[in-house]
């Protein structure tokens, strides 16, 4: 379990750094459904993007300590969760999104409760 939970961390990592950059440089372009939405939907995009983009840093950071800190994965894994529990709550409010969206939001719940079940596996191997 320690293994998946580094291969994970690394991979959550990279793929939030990447997904960040992506948006910071294509703004509206880099989500589906909002091409057209404007300047300050582009301008909350980019800047999300560059937030998200550090929140994949912290993730690297994790993933390269021995043992990956379980704390570190707490908290990183609490974020995701609320990240997709905001999206359950915009469907409550606004309604239905983009099919891209619920699956983000089902990736972005079952992964969160995954690296909370994962988050001592390293800890414990080398306990």
């Amino acid at each position: 379990m320690a293994k998946v939970l580094r291969v994970l961390a690394w991979t959550m990592g990279i793929a939030c750094v990447a997904i960040g950059f992506l948006h910071l440089l294509l703004g509206n372009a880099a989500m589906p459904g909002i091409a057209d939405a404007g300047p300050t939907v582009d301008s909350f995009g980019r800047f999300m993007g560059a937030v998200f983009a550090g929140y994949g840093a912290a993730w690297i950071r994790a993933a390269r300590q021995t043992p990956v800190p379980a704390r570190a994965v707490r908290w990183l894994a609490v974020v995701f969760l609320l990240g997709g529990l905001g999206r359950v709550l915009s469907i409550a409010v606004a309604g239905r999104p983009h099919w891209f969206q619920l699956v983000l939001m089902a990736i972005e719940l079952g992964l969160g409760a995954v690296y909370l079940w994962l988050a001592d596996a390293d800890e414990r191997a080398r306990g």
